[in-house]
């Protein structure tokens, strides 16, 4: 994938968190038929800083795609620390499973390859302290609403793709395009939190639970 000559100088500039990652990012785009969706250095640095910052021990993530956005969060975990991630194509499971295992990170990781919305609601309210939400963009709403229970008081909710390649500021009218937008204006007006959207990559919401 190309990335804007910012973009690139931006990532030589940037720590990255794993050393397996720059392999784990080449072997989506060579095994998977979407390795856009994979976070990248920028995001995946941005993640890793957030946990360490915020002290995170509990993190949920809604959409592990191939584990590159896990990892990153795993690694900043204190001792004791554990992330619960959860992606419903079970397909990507082997590889999700071998790059965990390369990571060296995997006793701080559970993996579920189910529908989040089977699995969130059975999960304990105010358990976590950091939510990473990167799946099922026309499910946004109902995924926020589901996590949303899950995360303790001051906690941080991080939603992904919400700038939708730019449409969602375009004039461009589809059903994505006006899911997101929707979202957006949700989350803008809902006073159990605040937030700010950053314009980093495609566009990244931190949502902080009041």
């Amino acid at each position: 994938m190309e990335y804007s000559a910012e973009y690139n100088y931006c990532e030589a500039h940037t720590t990255l968190p794993h050393p397996i990652l720059r392999e784990l990012e080449r072997v989506a785009y060579q095994r998977t038929l979407r390795p856009q969706q994979i976070s990248g250095a920028v995001q995946g640095q941005l993640l890793n800083l957030l946990v360490k910052i915020s002290g995170a021990e509990r993190i949920l993530e809604v959409g592990t795609f191939v584990g590159y956005s896990t990892i990153c969060m795993a690694a900043a975990l204190p001792e004791g620390g554990h992330i619960d991630t959860i992606e419903a194509n079970d397909e990507l499971g082997y590889l999700i499973r071998e790059y965990f295992e390369k990571s060296g990170l995997q006793d701080r990781i559970s993996l579920y390859l189910q529908d989040a919305g089977d699995l969130v609601p059975t999960l304990v309210d105010n358990s976590y302290d950091l939510i990473f939400m990167d799946a099922g963009k026309r499910h946004y709403r109902a995924h926020y609403e589901l996590c949303l229970p899950k995360l303790r008081p001051g906690g941080l909710l991080l939603a992904d793709n919400l700038l939708w390649r730019g449409k969602v500021y375009g004039s461009e009218r589809d059903p994505d395009t006006d899911t997101i937008r929707a979202f957006n204006d949700f989350v803008h007006a809902d006073e159990r939190t605040e937030q700010v959207l950053l314009p980093l990559r495609d566009g990244l919401m931190l949502i902080r639970k009041l």
